[in-house]
């Protein structure tokens, strides 16, 4: 029998302040793509160092995704969320005053682990109050907040900070932050743990036992880290350059184009997770949204001269199949019992921030290597076949995306046995 009671007003409300947090997360996560050009001349970088410094956001984040889970199980979301927040104000603050690459480097790892917080906080509000029926349609709700947050930190965020600096806009994030910290805690409640077990630090390793002995638990991490890798290193980081070099768009056009992406992320995420939470099953959802996903990126790695109302199409479809990731959350929700849920989420959340802590990097690597010499205005310029050669190792990650959907053991309850 399901322990989650009728969802009330309050419920809501905590709802909407978590889905404002994992907004403010994915502004932040996307925030490089559109001051490339500014990092690299203040801080004298390449596109290997900047993407390692826009991936200290990942680092962060995603090493902490299983202790945040299982401390959900423990605490809850209030006290955790807002003091999250708290920290992301400090780290935003931090990277806005940034003097070297190395102060950088330390504010966004702070960002990073304040929002650490965000999309297991979300979850764990959703798995507290809401039926289990309706669970994927709620997460998908919220990732369209995240979403609308990719949309915003790409062509809003790029004009504000081309009218007012990078600088500025960074802190004005960081009073964002601040807001949503008093909110969070005036507004969300923590619900007492769902089984007696969970009330000790004992309780909560054998939690994590069982949800990480379950194999679904890691097909669903590997899948979440597939569909997430493509969203977080194309579209979070390289995508603007890339428009500007091979269709020769201005940074706000680049970034609106760029932003599409995040759309059909959003409405893949809603849309699927209520045909999962209708379907009363997952893996048709995972199969279908990895199938969309890995033929997006053959796409846009295979065909150099797409036009762009093509590209938008292959973009919002791409978006769309990778959307059901909310699919995998739900099913590990499904299998595991009440008191570990927060675990299984975190070990999946780690794998699906992990992506973009790898490729990244891997891609600003990749580019760096086919660096021909030129520079203009201090920024390193990268030819379109360099772009292409690094967009190619995200070929791998759909692959592994539709493999695992393949392997998934459907869960045919509706409802984890308590």
């Amino acid at each position: 029998m399901d322990r989650v009671s009728s969802a009330g007003l309050r419920a809501y409300l905590a709802w909407g302040v978590g889905a404002l947090f994992f907004f403010l997360a994915f502004i932040h996560r996307v925030s490089p793509s559109v001051m490339v050009a500014e990092l690299m001349r203040e801080f004298a970088v390449g596109a290997a160092l900047l993407g390692n410094l826009a991936a200290f956001y990942f680092y962060a984040y995603a090493s902490i995704q299983i202790p945040v889970g299982v401390l959900m199980d423990r605490f809850g979301p209030r006290r955790l969320m807002s003091a999250a927040l708290g920290v992301c104000v400090l780290g935003a603050a931090v990277f806005a005053a940034a003097e070297t690459i190395t102060q950088a480097y330390f504010g966004r790892f702070l960002i990073g682990f304040g929002l650490a917080f965000s999309w297991v906080g979300i979850l764990t509000i959703v798995a507290q109050n809401f039926p289990a029926q309706r669970f994927a349609s709620m997460v998908g709700m919220a990732q369209v907040f995240g979403m609308i947050g990719g949309v915003f930190g790409q062509a809003p965020l790029g004009l504000a900070i081309g009218a007012y600096g990078w600088r500025p806009s960074m802190a004005a994030l960081a009073v964002l932050a601040a807001v949503l910290a008093v909110l969070a805690f005036a507004v969300i409640r923590d619900r007492a743990p769902a089984a007696p077990a969970a009330a000790g630090l004992g309780g909560l390793g054998q939690g994590l036992k069982q949800v990480a002995a379950m194999p679904e638990t890691w097909l669903m991490a590997a899948f979440g880290f597939a569909m997430t890798a493509p969203v977080q290193a194309f579209g979070g980081l390289w995508s603007v350059p890339y428009f500007a070099v091979a269709y020769g768009l201005e940074r706000p056009s680049a970034a609106l184009l760029a932003s599409v992406l995040y759309m059909g992320f959003g409405v893949g995420a809603v849309s699927l997770g209520w045909l999962s939470d209708r379907l009363g099953r997952r893996k048709p959802v995972l199969i279908g949204g990895s199938s969309l996903a890995l033929g997006g990126t053959l796409l846009i790695v295979g065909w150099s001269g797409m036009p762009i109302p093509v590209l938008v199409i292959v973009m919002l479809l791409q978006g769309l199949g990778s959307g059901a990731m909310v699919a995998a959350f739900a099913l590990v929700r499904d299998r595991s019992p009440p008191h570990a849920v927060g675990a299984a989420f975190g070990i999946v959340n780690t794998a699906c921030v992990g992506s973009g802590a790898l490729f990244q990097p891997l891609i600003g690597v990749v580019l760096d290597s086919m660096w021909d010499g030129r520079i203009e205005a201090g920024v390193r310029l990268y030819h379109l076949e360099a772009y292409r050669s690094g967009f190619a190792t995200l070929l791998v990650s759909g692959a592994l995306g539709l493999t695992v959907a393949l392997l998934a053991r459907e869960n045919r309850e509706a409802a984890p046995k308590s």
